[in-house]
């Protein structure tokens, strides 16, 4: 029996400082392929670049993992519809307190406001909800653009 056939996980991955920007240390930005098994890897990648020469907590590296998983995650599965031929693009400025997390796809986008976070018995078998619910949890700051495909978080380092 013969092992699968597993492609490489190609990255591009840039780290640079922010010219004029003082309180911007620097910039990372990060394409993804539209494939859900490019998340872990795409999530450790992040980590490491964001925690990098800064003491951080396990709990600011618990909850920035999962705010990535979950963001990447909808960004994939339901804005790029795992179409291949679409990216999902991170971009993370890295402040002396806090991060800062874009994560856009090339999808249509939706209406965030009127979507369903709860966690309530009657809606866990729904197929929407749960990611915004934690990454709303996880992260201190929370915005999207109007066109809905874009999400930044914000989370502090402390």
């Amino acid at each position: 029996m013969t092992a699968p056939h597993t492609h490489p996980l190609r990255l591009c991955v840039r780290r640079t400082p922010v010219p004029g920007e003082m309180r911007v240390v620097q910039r990372v930005a990060l394409k993804v392929p539209s494939k859900v098994d490019c998340i872990e890897e795409a999530v450790a990648v992040l980590t490491r670049h964001c925690l990098s020469g800064a003491e951080a907590s396990s709990r600011v590296q618990f909850r920035l993992q999962v705010a990535l998983s979950d963001a990447l995650a909808n960004a994939i599965v339901r804005g790029n519809r795992e179409d291949a031929d679409k990216q999902v693009y991170v971009q993370v400025d890295l402040h002396p307190d806090a991060v800062n997390i874009h994560v856009t796809d090339e999808g249509d986008g939706f209406d965030h406001a009127s979507a369903a976070e709860t966690l309530d018995p009657g809606s866990l078998d729904s197929p929407s909800g749960r990611g915004l619910f934690l990454i709303r949890h996880m992260v201190d700051d929370v915005h999207f653009n109007t066109q809905g495909n874009s999400i930044c978080m914000t989370l502090r380092r402390r």
